[in-house]
């Protein structure tokens, strides 16, 4: 079967569309990867999503439209996706949405929303579209995140010591999945987040990332405001927890740097991209990580990449590509997997990465052109492991 997974992160860079043959035997995935197109949203929507997202206060208004031209967004991609990695054949979309608010309470996540009207990619396409995965996770008593956690948990099973995965977007998440036990998932803290918003505020918003570290590397870090930093209370939070831009955001950041009047910009960069890799370092340590599987648009960050292996130390790190799946289309690979699942009727979390009450089938479906018929659900419980072929 194949699957079109599509996807926009934290970041909001770019949608994110992987096609992918998905095989299931028995209890195991088979994932055959096809191919992945990129595109940047539109200036104008850009600077709507941007101006809307915490700590700004929007209206029912730009929500509507947003929700209507992200998924506008989507569709298009959708659409050359299908053309043009899967050759017309795709038989189901999953689509992630773009996530604008994580509502968080004390730990305990109350609500997540992610828009991008589906149906506008349904009727494009004329393909089933699965979408909003996270409410029923939330809805069980989940964080609704790290979703990708269930497939990191098939993917790296049976690898010897105490592998995790590691995923660099505006928010960094991990799983680990040990030898015997059940697998852990959570946010870390920020991967890009706070990056990305002091590059934003730095040049007046004329650039919106730090590209290849490069003005980081011109900085040096300020281990002072580095040690304050690393103060913030959601780093020693027990897993599993989950963050986003609602907390680390652009306002988080002018409060952290009114703290340091006159820093130089460079030598923020460089404290904050080493806030990103110590955040995630210290965590991995804290779980006795052995080796550390890398995906994300972070990893083409050569500054966070070195410093995040001097932090860990002997850890060995790992790119996902060397074990067969794209770095820059993990996510959306991801969501191909758990849309396969919801349309055989299979689970899509770990209850011990999102701390839910159990496994819970995820998503809403949105029917194509043709008549809605889904299969019987394949087998009883969710699949064990998940082989990446070439």
């Amino acid at each position: 079967m194949n699957v079109i997974g599509m996807m926009s992160g934290t970041s909001f860079d770019a949608i994110d569309a992987a096609c992918a043959e998905i095989t299931l035997i028995d209890h195991r995935l088979r994932l055959r990867p096809l191919g992945m197109l990129s595109r940047p949203y539109s200036q104008a929507v850009a600077t709507r999503l941007a101006r809307a997202l915490p700590p700004a206060a929007t209206d029912l208004a730009t929500l509507c439209r947003l929700d209507t031209e992200i998924g506008q967004a989507f569709a298009e991609l959708a659409l050359e996706a299908d053309r043009g990695l899967c050759g017309g054949c795709a038989a189901l979309i999953a689509s992630h949405g773009q996530t604008v608010y994580h509502w968080v309470e004390a730990g305990q996540v109350e609500g997540t929303l992610q828009i991008g009207q589906p149906a506008w990619i349904a009727e494009r396409t004329g393909k089933p579209v699965v979408a909003d995965f996270r409410p029923r996770d939330v809805a069980a008593g989940g964080q609704g995140a790290p979703l990708v956690s269930a497939i990191d948990a098939m993917w790296l099973r049976g690898r010897p010591g105490r592998p995790a995965a590691l995923n660099l977007g505006g928010i960094a998440n991990l799983t680990l999945v040990p030898e015997s036990g059940e697998p852990l998932a959570f946010d870390s803290g920020p991967a890009n987040a706070l990056i990305d918003a002091a590059v934003r505020l730095f040049s007046a918003d004329r650039e919106h990332f730090d590209r290849n570290g490069d003005w980081a590397a011109r900085g040096r870090v300020d281990e002072t405001w580095l040690s304050e930093l690393l103060a913030e209370p959601y780093y020693l939070r027990p897993a599993p927890k989950t963050t986003g831009k609602e907390l680390f955001n652009l306002a988080y950041l002018q409060r952290a740097l009114a703290r340091r009047p006159g820093i130089a910009p460079g030598d923020a960069l460089a404290t904050l991209t080493a806030l990103s890799a110590e955040s995630v370092a210290s965590a991995a340590r804290g779980l006795g990580v052995t080796e550390l599987v890398v995906s994300g648009g972070g990893t083409r960050n050569p500054l966070l990449m070195t410093m995040l292996e001097r932090a860990l130390g002997g850890v060995r790190v790992t790119s996902a590509d060397a074990l067969g799946l794209p770095s820059a289309a993990k996510e959306a690979y991801a969501f191909a997997l758990l849309g396969f699942l919801t349309w055989h009727g299979l689970p899509g979390t770990v209850a011990s990465c999102t701390g839910a009450r159990g496994p819970r089938v995820l998503g809403a479906i949105t029917p194509g052109a043709q008549a809605l018929t889904l299969p019987a659900p394949a087998c009883p419980s969710r699949p064990l492991s998940l082989e990446i072929v070439g």
